[in-house]
């Protein structure tokens, strides 16, 4: 029987965010739980891939609550990265071209237009708004908002974190058909790569968008606990329940998920 894992069962050692302010260098702000937020899991794959060093820091401040997150960077949410004394990048965009500056080698931008066009729209499509982790993050809202399982504390608690996805129980009818729509076309563009000989999502290497599937698809099915010792309370809550998105995903997908893992990514992951 698998041991039950909770949220705070966490192998990083994460500083502060006042002791963190106080350091130069890359720190990179993140939930101290051991939940893989695809956001957050992307930002740490890709510094990985580039043996890029940093410093884990907690999200909370010393009050429990994100006023000093806040403060620091003016918005609430995490992954942040933070070089040196530059401005705080809370964006997954914003993040990926630090990383490339930091540590050029090995590029996950495509240097062809043609590819660079491509892995940037396709990434959007999963990291950006409206994009198929928002999607999915809405149908998770919408399951926590109406649960008959939940008490009012808890769908309070939902309905609040859904402020930052423009939640409605119409946006959340809709978010499982934007998901399809995103997870055929990946799917497609798969199989045309695999046609072409390449292993890739995008050109003959690895780029970022590669990471972003590898890291976003724990939307659909986390990989197994000896991999992904997330806590129990929420392995359920990731896996996808939805027929027609299930269906949308083809098994080449998953495959793809485990081959970036399996070659360049750290397993299990470090929470």
């Amino acid at each position: 029987m698998t041991d039950t894992i909770t949220p705070d069962d966490v192998k990083l050692r994460y500083v502060s965010l006042a002791e963190a302010r106080a350091m130069s260098g890359l720190r990179l702000i993140l939930g101290a739980r051991a939940i893989p937020g695809p956001w957050r899991e992307a930002c740490k794959a890709i510094l990985y891939v580039k043996k890029i060093p940093y410093v884990p820091v907690a999200s909370r401040g010393a009050d429990g609550t994100d006023r000093e997150l806040y403060d620091w960077t003016a918005q609430r949410s995490a992954p942040v990265a933070i070089w040196n004394d530059e401005r705080p990048r809370s964006t997954w965009i914003e993040q990926l071209y630090l990383a490339e500056r930091l540590q050029p080698d090995p590029p996950l931008i495509p240097a062809a237009t043609d590819d660079r066009i491509a892995m940037f729209g396709l990434a959007n499509e999963l990291c950006g708004e409206t994009g198929f982790g928002w999607s999915k993050r809405l149908t998770m809202i919408h399951h926590g908002a109406t649960s008959p399982d939940n008490d009012q504390a808890t769908r309070t608690f939902w309905l609040q974190f859904g402020g930052k996805y423009g939640y409605s129980p119409a946006a959340a009818e809709a978010a499982p058909t934007r998901m399809t729509g995103i997870l055929r076309g990946l799917g497609a563009r798969l199989e045309r790569q695999h046609g072409a000989g390449s292993r890739f999502l995008i050109g003959d290497r690895l780029s970022a968008l590669d990471i972003y599937w590898a890291t976003f698809a724990a939307l659909l099915e986390p990989l197994p606990p000896e991999l992904c010792p997330m806590a129990t309370a929420y392995r359920n809550l990731y896996v996808e329940r939805n027929p027609a998105v299930l269906a949308s995903a083809s098994p080449s997908l998953l495959q793809h998920r485990e081959f970036v893992y399996r070659e360049y990514l750290e397993l299990p992951i470090v929470f």
